[in-house]
């Protein structure tokens, strides 16, 4: 916390004023000559996005960030905060931000012309220097802008005509300061030309009064494309006065998707050392999103958020959690069967097109996660035959036919000793680890092995009924009396 000094001492500390582009500038560039990361945790934009917000910086331009949900535009924007310096120098009690050096208020100039050098000045911290607003249908000038206040013109006594009377709405107050309006095309047609003369020429009117007031703020903007939304647009003279316009993506790896899912993922660590997370599941987690995205269900244009493998990963770290509590475990290691705990994350972040509300969300989102377990699958093992030919042995067939007088059930709660001693009792299944994924470790053998099971099932090679405890796997064809009678 910095402490009060005169304008004078402002002065004579040899504070330079700057305008705020010329502030981010200037630590833009001083982070690039010392070779520092720019942007922290934007995984997968270093190639893309990053450098182009690097010269939309440099420009000088007000940004629109444009891209389909979950693709980090919320984030990029408060991300610039860091590019702000530490303190700014303000006109203590100014309600805009007033730098000393360049007043632009009434009430500033003329605490200036009062007090001269004397004039107080107060600090400023770049966290309190970001502005977010949603816009929204029932977003108004008033908001935004500012409007007259009557019960400042009556306690101060002034006619409407004064400026002192006005309140100031969010933009004026933001000066000096980074403003983010997100979901700009949500924003009513005649509120977006309200913009139009802050972002060109700085002057605003409110209620009659045209002020001119140079406002000094870097504008970033968030959007959807136009395509995707009918919910509105972005006016043509609001676009041409945005000067950058940089489009975002979805990682474009499982790897990359894996370290923003790690990132953001809210789990304690108590939980981390408590529940081990094979890293076939890991991938397994990410491919379900990859999958939705190429999904002849789910809608493309609105696209499928990152939040939904963070939220899945929330998913089944609490399944594991409630599997340690109700075996009175220390620990355990997240499962094939555990995954059907994610299916919530799905159905709450994919939007559906015709065919899959024909086919219900639940199903979709099982569809989608036997899809990235053959997807996952495929990486390890070799494909498994679409037809079998007669007395041809294909890597499956003693493990399809232990089947045919054999069955196993794999239950949630159990623990992982019992869980991996009744997997061991498939023993075509050790073979086909020993021979195929034996590089792996043990946590992903175990994984690999209902991985196997699993891709037969989806194959129908075998079948899969399920309960509210287990899991039931046996030869394909046969009544399965296990799902009827639960």
């Amino acid at each position: 916390m910095k402490i009060e000094i005169t304008f004078k001492e402002l002065k004579d500390s040899g504070y330079i004023d700057k305008s705020i582009n010329e502030e981010i500038q200037a630590n833009l560039i001083a982070r690039i000559k010392a070779k520092q990361k720019v942007f922290e945790g934007l995984f997968g934009y270093e190639d893309t996005v990053v450098p182009q917000l690097k010269k939309a910086i440099l420009a000088g331009h007000h940004i629109n960030l444009l891209g389909l949900r979950g693709q980090a535009k919320t984030k990029i924007a408060r991300s610039m905060v860091d590019l702000l310096d530490e303190y700014m120098p303000i006109v203590k009690g100014s309600e805009i931000n007033d730098s000393p050096f360049q007043p632009i208020s009434k009430y500033a100039r003329d605490l200036i012309a009062e007090h001269g050098d004397k004039t107080p000045i107060d600090w400023v911290h770049r966290s309190n220097r970001f502005f977010e607003k949603l816009a929204t249908p029932d977003v108004n000038v008033s908001d935004l802008i500012g409007d007259i206040d009557p019960i400042k013109a009556a306690t101060l006594k002034l006619p409407y005509s004064d400026e002192r009377v006005l309140h100031y709405g969010m933009i004026p107050r933001a000066n000096r300061s980074i403003f983010v309006l997100n979901e700009l095309p949500d924003l009513q047609a005649r509120i977006q030309v309200s913009l139009f003369n802050i972002l060109q020429e700085g002057d605003i009117q409110i209620r009659g009064f045209q002020l001119r007031m140079p406002l000094d703020i870097q504008f970033v903007f968030t959007a959807n494309p136009e395509d995707y939304t009918n919910r509105g647009s972005i006016v043509t003279p609001l676009k041409d006065r945005i000067g950058s316009q940089i489009f975002t993506h979805y990682p474009k790896s499982i790897a990359l998707a894996r370290e923003i899912t790690e990132q953001e993922a809210k789990i304690s660590k108590v939980d981390k050392l408590a529940i081990q997370v094979p890293e076939l599941a890991k991938d397994l987690l990410e491919e379900v999103a990859f999958v939705a995205r190429d999904s002849e269900y789910v809608d493309a244009k609105s696209g499928v958020s990152a939040r939904l493998t963070i939220s899945a990963m929330e998913n089944l770290m609490a399944a594991a959690k409630l599997r340690l509590i109700e075996t009175d475990s220390d620990k355990t290691t997240i499962r094939l069967v555990d995954f059907m705990s994610i299916i919530p994350s799905i159905t709450g972040k994919i939007e559906l097109v015709y065919e899959g509300e024909q086919e219900g969300a639940d199903e979709v989102a099982k569809a989608l996660i036997d899809s990235a377990v053959i997807n996952q699958f495929e990486k390890v093992f070799p494909n498994i035959p679409k037809l079998e030919k007669h007395g041809v042995k294909t890597p499956y067939t003693d493990l399809i036919n232990w089947f045919d007088n054999n069955f196993i059930e794999l239950n949630y709660t159990d623990t992982d000793n019992e869980f991996y001693s009744n997997l061991k009792t498939v023993s075509p299944l050790i073979d086909l680890i020993e021979e195929y994924a034996s590089n792996l470790n043990k946590k992903d053998q175990v994984f690999c092995m209902e991985m196997v099971l699993w891709a037969l099932t989806v194959d129908k090679k075998l079948d899969k009924s399920e309960n509210d405890t287990a899991f039931k796997f046996d030869s394909a064809g046969i009544s399965n009396l296990f799902q009827r009678n639960n």
